[in-house]
């Protein structure tokens, strides 16, 4: 019996888009890719996920120089490419028509329309690389629970419009917006199938008339 042979795998993020283009890179890898070398402690990519993580929700728009420059190592060199780079795309994306979506209050602003409903509406923003919505759907209307966050009917309009990433949200009519056991379990299923479809799970936003909670900043999403 012929031996299969070893399939190289593409890790690292610079290989990785050089072979399938930037549109395949997660913003940690992209960012990995600005940073160029790690810390004796931690390598490069891991460095890229904490500053993410710790300028969640798009702050890293707002980061100081000074507040990147004592985060993780970050050198002088490095906190200026980074806040560079950013001003650059900020600038370049002003004034498009496309609706980008950066951060957990976006998703509030954008899902006036349910936030005051007495239903539970499960809604799934479809985006492209650069956090641009493609399209806004309502997946389901109901308390959410299995069969309603159902990874193919979450999935197969990704795939028809051919996003990158998407963002899961939906509305509390209690008016609280401590996550459910079920929002958890739903969360990290959906997280999981995505990186089988390789499309990203940015976060998941629950929403009430006033107020908003990211799942990915307070921690349920690794």
């Amino acid at each position: 019996m012929a031996k299969m042979k070893n399939i190289p795998r593409i890790d690292r993020p610079r290989e990785k888009l050089e072979k399938y283009g930037p549109e395949k890179l997660t913003d940690a890898e992209l960012l990995a890719i600005l940073l160029q070398n790690g810390t004796k402690e931690k390598d490069v990519l891991e460095i890229a996920r904490r500053v993410l993580r710790k300028f969640c929700g798009g702050k890293i728009l707002e980061a100081e120089f000074q507040e990147l420059e004592r985060t993780y190592g970050l050198g002088k060199a490095k906190a200026a490419e980074i806040i560079a780079c950013f001003e650059l795309g900020k600038r370049y994306l002003n004034g498009k028509k496309t609706e980008m979506i950066l951060s957990p209050k976006d998703v509030f602003e954008n899902l006036r329309e349910i936030r005051d409903n007495k239903r539970e509406h499960f809604v799934v923003f479809f985006l492209d690389a650069r956090n641009q919505e493609i399209q806004k759907e309502i997946i389901s209307i109901g308390t959410l629970n299995a069969s309603l966050g159902h990874p193919r009917e979450v999935f197969e309009p990704a795939v028809r419009s051919s996003a990158a990433q998407i963002i899961l949200a939906h509305n509390h009519p209690s008016g609280e917006t401590e996550p459910s056991e079920e929002d958890i379990e739903i969360t990290k299923r959906l997280v999981e199938a995505g990186k089988i479809m390789g499309i990203e799970v940015v976060d998941h936003v629950i929403v009430t008339s006033q107020a908003f909670l990211s799942l990915k900043c307070e921690g349920w999403m690794k």
